[in-house]
């Protein structure tokens, strides 16, 4: 689980800020430069498998979440974040239903958490050639599921991903 924090200048505007999922790649790499370069201060923060298998998909994002706030040299007055569930913070904090796509700073920490997830995944497609996770990023796509299904549950699988979670009762697998 991969999140991002910005604090973006307002005196250096970023244009082409959206949604980083509507963005092309070549896009999202680009913007990802230029916001490290431009904003005031960034931060990504990271839950790993286990913790999400130890907390749940939720509370691992909000840990992620509040990895990246803290992480950031300037801490807001004020975070505003996508979705609409807050993680405990040390400021006052907004959920803004589909922010990534109304609010230039969340789409900014958007782009960064969805560029580092995808480098995050190319990693781990040279960790692990048999599974084409430079092509699905990890996503419970039929091609990614069928991998599971050849190859077998590598321990960046979530545990309690519904898919790994059959196999590993049908198997027996711990």
């Amino acid at each position: 689980m991969v999140a991002a924090a910005v604090i973006l200048d307002p005196l250096r505007p970023i244009d082409g800020l959206a949604d980083s999922k509507i963005l092309s790649e070549r896009k999202r790499d680009s913007l990802f430069e230029i916001i490290k370069a431009v904003a005031l201060s960034w931060s990504v923060g990271v839950a790993s498998v286990e913790e999400i298998d130890e907390f749940n998909i939720l509370q691992a994002t909000f840990l992620a979440m509040q990895r990246a706030v803290n992480g950031l040299a300037i801490q807001p007055h004020k975070v505003l974040i996508d979705g609409n569930r807050l993680p405990s913070l040390h400021m006052p904090a907004q959920a803004i239903v589909k922010g990534d796509s109304k609010v230039k700073v969340i789409s900014a920490a958007s782009i960064l958490a969805k560029v580092e997830r995808d480098r995050i995944m190319a990693d781990f497609h040279k960790k692990y050639p048999d599974f084409s996770f430079h092509l699905h990023k990890g996503y419970g796509t039929q091609q990614h599921l069928t991998e599971i299904k050849q190859f077998g549950i590598l321990p960046i699988h979530r545990k309690t991903f519904n898919p790994v979670k059959t196999m590993i009762s049908q198997q027996n697998i711990k």
